[in-house]
C-alpha cells in the first residue's frame, strides 16, 4: 500500500461544479472545493465566513437597489418598488416619492447617474429624472429635452410607410395638414412632428388622415412631401431602453419600437439631439446594422463606448467622437442576457457582464489583437448561475456579486493578475432580491415570509437581519425584533453565545439578565473539497483509506466536520475529557489559531466522494487557511 499526502495551500479556484470530477488536469481541481457556501474567499488563499447583516428598514413590498452617489461623503441608497421610491441617508428614511413604474416593470428599468441626476429609462414608460436639490429635497420628473425658440430639439423618425405624403394647408403657425393614408391617431395629440426638417407640434387629431400642426417656422412650400417625420419617443412608439454618458454626451441605447438604434446628444449639451449641419459637437443618430436585428440591452462608457446587444458586443470608436469621425465594429458574437436589465460592471478596466447563455463574461480590450475578448468568467461554476438577475461589484473586498433567481448571491473574487477567479454561493433565511454597493457598504433586498427588508453587510455581526443592542444596567428582556417575529433568532449576549430565542411581539426574554446584545437569524456556512484527484497516487480504480486530516485554522473558536461518520464537534485543545460547545456556554470560546490533526477510520469506497466537510450554523468567527491530507491506496 502507498501513502500519500496531498495538501491543498489555497481555495482560489473556488466552487467548482461536478462536472468536473474527472478533470483532474485542471488547475481548478486542486485549489477548488465542491462546496463553498457562506464563506469568501481571500486573496492570500484561505477562505473566511462571511460578514453578517445588519437590519435597516421594512420596505413595501419587492423591488431593486440603486446605489446613488454623489460623492465619498453624499452617498445614497435608492429602493424602488411598486410606484414608489425610498431614498435611505446613512441608513435612515431621507424620502418617499411616487413612481411610475409597477412592480412588474422595475425589471426592465435601466439608469445611468451623472452628478446630482440619475436619469431613468424603462421602454413603455417616459424616461425620468431624479434629481437632487439640497439635505433631503429630490424630486422626480419627466426628461426636459432642450428647446431653442420654441423648437424641441429631440430624436426624429420615420415610421409611416415612406410613400404616404402629407399636404399643408398654409406656410406657418397653426396649419392644418392632410396625409394620403391613415397614418395619425388619438396618441399622435401633442407629439412633436418635423415638416421638410422643420419641427412643429400636433395641436389635434381631426381624423386618422388629418391633424392641425403648431410651426415656429415657414415652410418652403405647400405641395405634398414625403419630407416628414415625427418623434422618436412617444407613448405610440415607445421609450428609451439604456442610457449612459461617454465623452460628454448622453447616450440612448435603443427604444422599444427601434431596438438597434443609438442616439448621442450633442457635445456639452445633454438632451440636445439636434443633428445640425454635421459639426463636430453636432448630435449623431445611426443604426447597428447587421446580418440580424439584435436589441439594444445596455451601453456602457469603458475605453470606447461599448454596446451590448442580445447577439452581440460592438465597440463605437472615434477620439473624440464625431459625426464625420465616427466608427462601429462589433467585437464579440456572445450576447447579452434577453430578459431583466443586468448592467454591466466595470473591474480593473474590464467590462463584467451576464451573457445571454448563463454565463457571466469579462468584456477586455487586448492591445496585441486590438480588438475586445470576452472571456467566461464562470466555466467552471456554471451550476451557481440558475438565472442572473444582477450584477454588483464590492471594491472593498473586491467582490462581483450576482443575485440569482433563486434567491442565492453567486460572489466572485477576482484578482487578474494574481489569476484568482473564486466563485462561492451566498445564502440567508429567505430570498435575495436584489443588491446595491453604496460607498462602501453592501446593501441588499431580501424577503421572507411575505416581509422584504433592506440589509447591510456588517464585519461587527454573525447573523442575518441583526440588530445590536446596549442597557444601562443588565436586563432579560430586550425588544426592536418587530421585523423578526414569529422567527427564532441567534443570540449573542456579553460576548457569549445563548440559547437560541423566539421572538414574540418584537421581543425576546433570555434565561439571565445582560448588558450587551446581538440578535438575528443564523445562517449555515459550509465546506466540501474536491474528492482525491485521479491522476494522483489514488488514480481510478483504486480504493483509498483515510488516515488524517489536518486543518489550519486562523482565529476560530469552534469547528465541526464530518469526516465520513457525521458532524461532530472537534476539540481544538487538549481537554481531559470529550469536548462539546453546547448551545449555552458558561464562556466565550477562545479563538483559535494552528493545525488541528484529526485521524479517521475506514475505507473510502466512492471516489467521487471528498474526504471531509466543514458545516457550522452557530454565530462564530471561522477561517480555514490550509488543508492536509493523509491517506494509504491500494495498489
Amino acid at each position: 500500500m502507498t501513502r500519500t499526502r496531498t495538501i491543498q495551500t489555497s481555495f482560489t479556484g473556488g466552487c467548482v461544479s461536478r462536472d468536473l470530477l474527472g478533470r483532474g488536469d485542471l488547475r481548478a481541481f486542486e485549489n477548488g472545493a465542491l462546496d463553498l457556501t457562506n464563506v469568501l474567499v481571500q486573496p492570500t488563499g484561505g477562505i473566511t465566513r462571511r460578514p453578517g447583516t445588519a437590519f435597516i428598514a421594512t420596505l413595501p413590498g419587492a423591488g431593486r437597489l440603486v446605489a446613488f452617489t454623489f460623492s465619498t461623503e453624499q452617498t445614497h441608497l435608492l429602493a424602488l418598488t411598486d410606484r414608489q421610491i425610498t431614498i435611505f441617508d446613512q441608513d435612515r428614511v431621507a424620502a418617499r416619492l411616487p413612481a411610475p413604474w409597477t412592480l412588474d416593470q422595475l425589471a426592465a428599468i435601466n439608469w445611468a447617474q451623472s452628478g446630482d441626476v440619475l436619469l431613468i429609462c424603462h421602454p413603455d414608460v417616459p424616461p425620468q429624472r431624479l434629481a437632487r436639490s439640497g439635505q433631503d429635497q429630490w424630486r422626480l420628473q419627466p426628461w426636459q429635452f432642450a428647446q431653442e425658440a420654441g423648437r424641441p430639439r429631440i430624436p426624429f423618425h420615420r415610421f409611416a410607410d415612406p410613400a404616404i405624403t402629407l399636404t399643408p394647408s398654409g406656410p406657418g403657425g397653426r396649419i392644418r395638414v392632410r396625409a394620403s393614408a391613415p397614418v395619425f391617431g388619438p396618441a399622435h395629440e401633442g407629439m412633436a412632428l418635423r415638416l421638410h426638417r422643420l419641427p412643429g407640434r400636433i395641436a389635434a387629431v381631426r381624423s386618422p388622415v388629418e391633424i392641425e400642426l403648431d410651426l415656429a417656422d415657414t415652410l418652403p412650400h405647400l405641395d405634398p412631401t414625403v419630407d416628414w417625420d415625427e418623434a422618436a419617443f412617444s407613448p405610440m412608439q415607445g421609450w428609451p431602453v439604456s442610457v449612459g454618458f461617454h465623452q460628454d454626451r448622453l447616450v440612448i441605447g435603443g427604444s422599444r419600437d427601434l431596438p438597434n438604434r443609438l442616439w448621442l446628444s450633442k457635445s456639452g449639451d445633454l438632451f440636445n439631439f439636434d443633428l445640425g449641419e454635421g459639426e463636430d459637437d453636432s448630435a449623431i443618430e445611426f443604426a447597428i446594422l447587421s446580418d440580424e436585428v439584435n436589441p439594444i440591452r445596455t451601453v456602457f462608457s469603458g475605453r470606447h463606448l461599448q454596446v451590448f446587444t442580445t447577439g452581440g458586443e460592438w465597440a463605437v470608436t472615434g477620439e473624440p467622437l464625431t459625426p464625420s469621425a465616427i466608427r462601429l465594429d462589433r467585437q464579440t458574437r456572445i450576447g447579452s442576457h434577453p430578459g431583466p436589465q443586468i448592467p454591466p460592471r466595470e473591474v480593473d478596466g474590464a467590462t463584467l457582464f451576464a451573457a445571454g447563455d448563463g454565463s457571466i463574461r469579462e468584456f477586455l480590450w487586448t492591445d496585441l489583437d486590438r480588438s475586445y475578448q470576452a472571456t467566461d468568467l464562470s466555466l467552471t461554476a456554471r451550476h451557481l448561475l440558475p438565472g442572473t438577475r444582477e450584477l454588483e461589484y464590492d471594491r472593498r473586498r473586491r467582490l462581483l456579486l450576482a443575485v440569482q433567481a433563486d434567491g442565492s448571491l453567486a460572489a466572485l473574487t477576482l484578482f487578474r493578475a494574481e489569476q484568482i477567479s473564486a466563485w462561492t454561493r451566498i445564502r440567508t433565511q429567505g430570498r435575495i432580491l436584489s443588491a446595491a454597493m453604496v460607498g462602501t457598504i453592501l446593501y441588499w433586498m431580501v424577503a421572507r415570509d411575505g416581509t422584504v427588508s433592506v440589509e447591510a453587510w456588517d464585519e461587527a455581526l454573525a447573523v442575518d437581519a441583526g440588530l445590536t443592542g446596549d442597557a444601562a444596567s443588565p436586563t432579560p428582556r430586550w425588544a426592536g425584533l418587530d421585523h423578526l417575529d414569529g422567527r427564532r433568532v441567534s443570540v449573542l449576549a456579553d460576548g457569549l453565545l445563548m440559547q437560541d430565542q423566539a421572538v414574540m411581539a418584537g421581543r425576546i426574554r433570555l434565561d439571565r439578565p445582560v448588558r450587551h446584545l446581538q440578535a438575528g437569524l443564523a445562517f449555515t456556512h459550509s465546506v466540501e473539497p474536491m474528492p482525491p484527484n485521479p491522476l494522483a497516487a489514488t488514480g481510478q480504480g483504486r480504493r483509498a483509506r483515510p488516515l488524517a486530516v489536518t486543518f489550519r485554522l486562523k482565529d476560530t473558536p469552534a469547528l465541526r466536520a464530518d469526516l465520513g461518520r457525521g458532524l461532530v464537534e472537534v476539540p481544538l485543545r487538549r481537554t481531559t475529557g470529550p469536548l462539546a460547545i453546547p448551545t449555552l456556554v458558561a464562556e466565550a470560546p477562545p479563538p483559535f489559531t494552528g493545525d488541528k490533526r484529526i485521524a479517521t477510520l475506514g475505507w473510502s469506497l466512492d471516489p467521487t466522494r471528498p474526504c471531509w466537510r466543514i458545516e457550522e450554523a452557530r454565530p462564530l468567527p471561522f477561517t480555514l487557511l490550509s488543508v492536509t491530507q493523509e491517506m494509504k491506496v491500494n495498489e
